[in-house]
């Protein structure tokens, strides 16, 4: 027939074999190109939590990634054996407080196995766990008909691996950052967090014209305890005094142990008058403990009282109430003086 062209056999397979071979090179580089997308995110992921350091930052960071990806409400973390959870939202207002109390539900109703589906309120949630960090997971709470898909769900879980190890080390981070501001003996506040504090409380009090009082506590013959039964029966009577203290503060109160047998208590919101009622009750609750450091000695403390006037320096307030210290001191001892 005029005009029309043949192939043999051979040509015939040939072709054939190169239109399929070339629809397999398609679909392997399209497959390639996914790949090299999904890499270039977790990349970008792995920059974003190099640059944090504490677990809010961190979960942050994780929801702003993933943003884009996948609308969500909130990404939440949480702890049980640590007893850490932190949530965060992109909602404002009443709809972040409604999504956080959302949230705390069903960190409550939680348990130890993966999960995903609808949940009150016309969410749907899906919770992952990060393992090897306790009991950890994360939760994503979605609005309404926005489930995720299983293609956004793969990402996800490679993400959760990518952000394991940065956990553990905000996780490290908090527990050394928490020792570092503690008092190792009695578990109490040490002095690196009262000079951090002490400075913004003055600066609220004067701001909103509230007052402030902080009481310098020292107990009186705490030495003759460590002379008389060794720094063993010392630390314990440190631990029952610091527990002591602690039973009758609120709060909002900052209670340090300064070091050695010295504390101080620095009470927001309160004038010298509510101050000297509670510090009399410190005075007698030690008193009560009825500990003796020699036949006829008991162990008392004794309560310099001072209340912060605008005029004052942090430094010339502190002399102020150690000086009071000593005259409760010099008075005969376990009485305040103010």
């Amino acid at each position: 027939m005029s005009g029309s062209v043949s192939f043999s056999p051979t040509e015939n397979f040939e072709r054939g074999f190169s239109e399929i071979d070339m629809t397999s090179l398609m679909a392997e580089l399209d497959q390639f190109k996914k790949k090299t997308a999904r890499l270039a995110l977790l990349n970008e992921l792995h920059t974003r939590l190099a640059g944090t350091v504490d677990l809010p930052s961190m979960i942050e960071a994780f929801s702003v990634w993933l943003m884009p990806l996948l609308e969500h409400d909130l990404v939440a973390y949480h702890n049980p054996d640590r007893k850490r959870n932190y949530m965060y939202s992109s909602c404002h207002g009443p709809e972040r407080l409604r999504i956080f109390q959302l949230a705390e539900k069903l960190f409550q109703s939680r348990t130890e196995r993966d999960e995903q589906g609808a949940y009150g309120e016309n969410f749907y949630v899906q919770n992952w766990h990060i393992g090897s960090v306790d009991s950890s997971g994360l939760v994503l709470v979605l609005r309404e008909g926005k489930m995720i898909p299983a293609e956004e769900a793969e990402l996800i879980n490679q993400a959760l691996g990518i952000l394991r190890e940065p956990l553990h080390r905000a996780l490290h981070y908090e527990d050394l950052f928490a020792i570092a501001r503690r008092d190792i003996l009695t578990g109490l506040a040490n002095r690196r967090v009262f000079e951090e504090r002490i400075t913004s409380m003055m600066d609220n009090s004067k701001r909103h014209n509230h007052p402030l009082t902080i009481a310098c506590m020292d107990l009186d013959r705490f030495k003759q305890i460590n002379d008389n039964f060794g720094h063993a029966e010392g630390d314990r009577v440190l631990k029952k005094v610091a527990d002591t203290f602690a039973g009758m503060v609120r709060s909002s109160d900052l209670l340090v142990r300064m070091g050695g047998d010295e504390f101080f208590l620095v009470l927001p919101e309160t004038c010298l008058d509510s101050a000297r009622i509670l510090a009399e009750r410190l005075c007698k609750a030690i008193d009560d403990l009825a500990i003796y450091s020699a036949p006829g000695q008991k162990l008392g403390v004794s309560i310099g009282l001072s209340q912060w006037q605008p005029h004052m320096t942090r430094e010339e307030w502190l002399q102020n109430t150690d000086e009071l210290l000593y005259q409760a001191k010099d008075n005969g001892r376990s009485r305040v003086c103010l």
